[in-house]
């Protein structure tokens, strides 16, 4: 009892200090408040995992736990003197290290962790912490993007209290809402310039051909890495789906998605035509790995992407219509190629994977605890039950509004509804009118590629696990509400 009572204050206090770093501005007390967030992260997981199989095997190997933690403190270390050294590394670091997961085997069994993205971000917050602590705090007004996003960060953790699932609540908290919220406010001061915008586009760039490249190694020998239910998935399929270093192929091809979506965007206002031809290459080359992934929602994601683009470049009315169009076409198809002329529930969930069910129980898991839901984390344990199903394989709906009002009732759907409208209207600020704002390109396609991400989760769900949502949320609020004096073209 003593344990989950310190746990839980723990966890209220790890997020609350990393929602509290997001309002203060830059100086002593919010760089403190980042570095308690970042010790309660990894505290606070290995209180929770300490009986697990993994912990007990790792406790009992000290040798092990001493080479981690010192090849950690090395590599936080050498990341801290780089960033003071040249602060234009700290952010395309985190950029870089988006992408990697780390497989850690202990006790026989595997947890693929961001453990690169970690270790930047502890690094970028030693490197703030030396250089708040000696400089004096200058003046910061958050905006409504900063409140709504600290407000999700407390509601989640308070809402894994009651869950049905508090270690998974814990784990999602830790894992993902602690540490990203802190990348947010790391890169939401950071001044995007044109320089920084063109090396951050050289690296997603050429990360995703090397990602392509891996695809492609699989594509052409049948055999992946690692994930073994994708592996034996393919044994029964005329397809044969590609991951690359990526465990999901859905995750796979939504980071495709979106580098395609910066990239045109890139292309659309590039200004010589070496960057117009270079640009198009890069981008029939991430089509060309997009393809194997097979992901239905990663090809939606990329057409919403690419629709915001044309609606800004060009004209937003014929957008809409060739939208309008697009849909109707599709739902013809639909209609159609099956045969039968009409659309039944049954059908829609076998070609969506069993997707329907997962929705309709989220439902039913909303509509009997629709004002707090189920606790944070907790889908996976609640349909299990209602479902009466005890070895249903499932973690989420596949749909981020399902899963966070099954988990969070109206108090969670409601706040992540008004940060979905305030990070869209903070991201599309001024797009459309006249005359047209600076950085116009490198704002059109941050709203492009958020707009794409927000797709893929409603077809597949990851909206706050996805670190790239809060990079897209930080360079875009960071060009929309750039000071006119010292807003450069991007």
């Amino acid at each position: 009892m003593l344990s989950d009572v310190l746990a839980g204050v723990g966890l209220v206090v790890a997020a609350a200090a990393s929602g509290a770093a997001i309002l203060l501005p830059p100086g002593r007390p919010r760089a403190l408040l980042m570095v308690v967030a970042m010790i309660l992260f990894p505290v606070l997981i290995a209180g929770d995992q300490w009986h697990t199989t993994q912990i007990v095997d790792l406790r009992h190997d000290q040798a092990r736990i001493v080479e981690l933690l010192a090849l950690s403190a090395a590599a936080i270390a050498v990341l801290t003197y780089l960033f003071r050294r040249w602060p234009i590394l700290l952010p395309l670091a985190i950029l870089f290290a988006i992408p990697f997961r780390v497989p850690l085997h202990a006790g026989g069994d595997t947890a693929n962790l961001l453990v690169p993205l970690y270790l930047v971000i502890a690094a970028a917050v030693v490197a703030t912490l030396l250089r708040d602590w000696t400089e004096p705090p200058t003046v910061h007004a958050p905006r409504a993007l900063a409140y709504v996003l600290a407000a999700a960060v407390v509601l989640y953790a308070l809402q894994a209290l009651y869950s049905d699932d508090f270690s998974k609540g814990l784990q999602n908290v830790c894992f993902f809402f602690v540490p990203f919220t802190i990348a947010y406010r790391l890169l939401r001061e950071v001044e995007w310039d044109r320089r920084l915008l063109r090396w951050a586009l050289i690296v997603v760039g050429v990360e995703a051909v090397a990602f392509v490249l891996v695809g492609g190694v699989e594509s052409a020998t049948r055999s992946l890495f690692w994930n073994d239910q994708i592996i034996r998935s393919n044994e029964f399929h005329t397809y044969f789906r590609v991951n690359s270093v990526f465990w999901d192929p859905n995750v796979y091809g939504r980071y495709l998605a979106l580098v395609t979506v910066v990239a045109t965007g890139a292309m659309l206002w590039a200004r010589t035509r070496e960057a117009f031809w270079l640009l198009s290459g890069l981008i029939l080359v991430l089509w060309i790995g997009l393809v194997p992934t097979y992901s239905q929602s990663s090809f939606l994601a990329l057409l919403a992407g690419l629709a915001v683009l044309a609606a800004i470049r060009w004209s937003w009315r014929w957008t809409l219509a060739a939208v309008a169009v697009g849909a109707i076409g599709a739902v013809l198809v639909v209609l159609l190629v099956g045969g039968s002329g009409k659309i039944t529930s049954d059908r829609l969930n076998v070609d969506l994977s069993g997707r329907g069910s997962l929705i309709s129980g989220g439902a039913d898991l909303f509509a009997e605890r629709p004002i707090q839901g189920y606790g944070s984390g907790s889908f996976q344990a609640a349909y299990r039950d209602h479902r009466d199903n005890k070895d249903a394989p499932v973690t989420v709906s596949h749909t981020e509004p399902v899963t966070v009002a099954a988990e969070q009732g109206l108090l969670g759907l409601c706040v992540y509804l008004a940060l979905i409208a305030v990070a869209l209207w903070t991201l599309g600020r001024g797009l459309w009118s006249a005359p047209r704002p600076a950085g116009l390109a490198a704002r059109a396609v941050v709203l492009a590629a958020f707009v794409a991400l927000l797709v893929h989760t409603l077809a597949y769900a990851g909206f706050f696990e996805d670190p790239l949502t809060w990079v897209l949320l930080a360079i875009g609020a960071s060009l929309a509400w750039a000071e006119p004096a010292v807003r450069k073209p991007a």
